[in-house]
């Protein structure tokens, strides 16, 4: 055998096989743990997300405002255990934060991918 691979061939080839292990076969489960105000988002239908994915987009906010609203009108979030109100008010927050820190460009990200959120879980549980 030679030192060196010949073209063509690469150095693993050339060496004979050490006896890899077999997988083991473990499964492993990975959980999102979501923050309040992320976990506050609706499950929007999905032209109703799309729409507040594009007011989020050129109006910063404007489309998590929207979706407030939609929690008033019956929309379901992860937050299960709290009242309406307090998620209501908990999206009327993100909104305002995301109006209010827009002017340094992390607002404006912020509610870009809070918009894409917003499609994301439409898009999931439609």
């Amino acid at each position: 055998m030679d030192p060196f691979p010949k073209d063509g061939e690469s150095a693993a080839a050339a060496e004979p096989s050490r006896g890899a292990a077999p997988s083991s076969g473990v499964v492993v489960q990975v959980r999102e743990k979501k923050g309040p105000l992320r976990a506050a988002i609706p499950y929007m239908p999905f032209p109703v997300a799309v729409i507040c994915l594009f007011l989020n987009t050129f109006v910063p906010g404007l489309g998590t405002f929207v979706s407030a609203f939609t929690v008033l009108c019956g929309a379901r979030t992860d937050l299960p255990d709290r009242h309406m109100c307090c998620v209501f008010w908990l999206n009327i927050a993100a909104a305002l934060i995301q109006i209010l820190t827009a002017i340094v460009m992390v607002g404006w990200i912020m509610s870009i991918f809070w918009g894409m959120d917003m499609v994301i879980l439409a898009s999931k549980y439609s």
